[in-house]
């Protein structure tokens, strides 16, 4: 491209404009009838192409900018006429006019060259508000730069209270917050921290505590506790202890036995060496001590005693079904807690009809409690009836008492897996029937 520019040059001496360069389809015969007929049918680019078939908007734009420089900064209104600026006393004059009745409305509009209505509109601004209203808009946007610069001030106003507001709910949040951890720290309270509950002592720790970060009226309209109050307890704290002593000699005595005294020991001490005092305050001081005395936790009962007679096989295997009475019996031992104390349970079921063939009741889990349930069942058999005898494996189903009235009445024995209690369902559904 620069190799032709430069011959170009050589050869003529010159080089070819930009509108030279520019290659179009439309002959200079269609340009000048297009800008003559926008001229002539009141300047409107969408008539002319409408009209002519040709050019494009923009091409057209371009064409009229080029060729009529003079309207390239003259503005447009929606009717394609041109907008015209009047002076404020030329608004005047024409409502003068207007109102000495001197020519109509239509006249006055045609000899400015605007519409009727504009007249109107002028007389009603100038009527309604002064001479001063016929200016140009700057005054009233002066007005409204002063609304809405009070507007702005009003609404700095409420933010600024809302930030406020915000501040102290964070503060108080923060001094709850700050109240409920040190009263985790220091109290330590069971069952969760209320500080409804608090008593005026330890309102009056949590205060001492929190003293170096809250004011005292703060923090004693949080807590909710009289300043009289506050200073009573206060003055009880920073005295002498009159517990001092005695939690000195609590905290020897459980170690002087291997840490096996609870307080209720500890109260018959202290009352034989003439120190007598309330179980709560020796449980508190014990508390707060932290001393813990072991105890030894009551096991449940059970009647596995271990494998003391040989493996019995699971004949019944959870058949619980059977044709005719009296040939699979299911019997196992249950535990009743009642206020006056423990009751045992022995029965023997049918599987035929889930009738209790036989049962006994007792105070304690021994072998007569099974041993005579068993002979009661036994008493209720025919000469040609020999049940299978199925058990769980209890020490009372193992012992020798059971194992001679069974081989003697020719029983079949029949035993659960250990700690398996499906094996022995029926008689357990029984139990938990009652």
């Amino acid at each position: 491209m620069l190799y032709n520019w430069y011959n170009e040059y050589l050869r003529t001496g010159g080089l070819h404009s930009a509108e030279q360069l520019k290659h179009t389809k439309y002959s200079k015969k269609q340009r000048q009838e297009a800008v003559e007929y926008y001229l002539e049918h009141g300047r409107s680019i969408s008539r002319t192409i409408t009209a002519l078939g040709f050019p494009g908007r923009t091409v057209l734009r371009d064409w009229l900018h080029k060729d009529l420089p003079l309207d390239k900064h003259r503005s447009h209104c929606k009717t394609n006429g041109y907008l015209v600026r009047f002076t404020p006393e030329q608004k005047e004059q024409a409502v003068i006019d207007y109102c000495a009745g001197n020519k109509t409305p239509t006249e006055i509009a045609k000899s400015y060259g605007v519409n009727p209505n504009t007249i109107c509109g002028w007389k009603k601004k100038l009527l309604s508000k002064g001479c001063a209203a016929m200016a140009k808009e700057k005054p009233t946007k002066a007005i409204s730069d002063e609304k809405s610069i009070d507007d702005l001030h009003a609404e700095k106003v409420g933010l600024e209270r809302k930030v406020k507001d915000l501040e102290r709910d964070i503060y108080r949040l923060q001094l709850e917050r700050d109240i409920l951890k040190k009263a985790g720290e220091i109290i330590k309270k069971d069952r969760g921290i209320s500080l409804e509950t608090l008593t005026n002592q330890e309102k009056a720790v949590l205060i001492d505590a929190l003293r170096d970060k809250y004011r005292l009226k703060v923090l004693i309209t949080a807590l909710r506790i009289a300043k009289s109050s506050y200073c009573y307890q206060a003055k009880l704290l920073r005295g002498p202890n009159k517990y001092e002593e005695l939690r000195s000699e609590i905290r020897t005595i459980p170690y002087k036995v291997n840490a096996r005294y609870g307080y209720r020991r500890i109260y018959i001490v202290l009352k034989k060496n003439g120190n007598p005092v309330s179980e709560k305050v020796i449980r508190r001081i014990m508390k707060e001590e932290h001393i813990v005395v072991p105890y030894m936790k009551k096991k449940k009962y059970s009647s596995y005693v271990g494998e003391i007679s040989p493996e019995v096989e699971n004949i019944v295997n959870r058949d619980f079904h059977a044709a005719k009475p009296n040939t699979k019996w299911l019997t196992d031992l249950t535990e009743f807690h009642l206020p006056t104390g423990k009751v045992y349970l022995s029965s023997l079921i049918d599987c035929f009809d889930g009738l209790a063939v036989a049962w006994t009741i007792g105070t304690s889990p021994d072998a007569n409690l099974t041993n005579t349930m068993l002979d009661g069942a036994i008493r209720t058999l025919k000469k040609d009836e020999q049940p299978i005898v199925h058990s769980d494996r209890g020490g009372h189903y193992r012992w020798p008492g059971w194992l001679e009235r069974m081989k003697k009445a020719c029983l079949t024995r029949s035993m659960s897996k250990k700690g398996c209690s499906p094996d022995n369902a029926a008689c357990e559904g029984f139990f938990g029937r009652l």
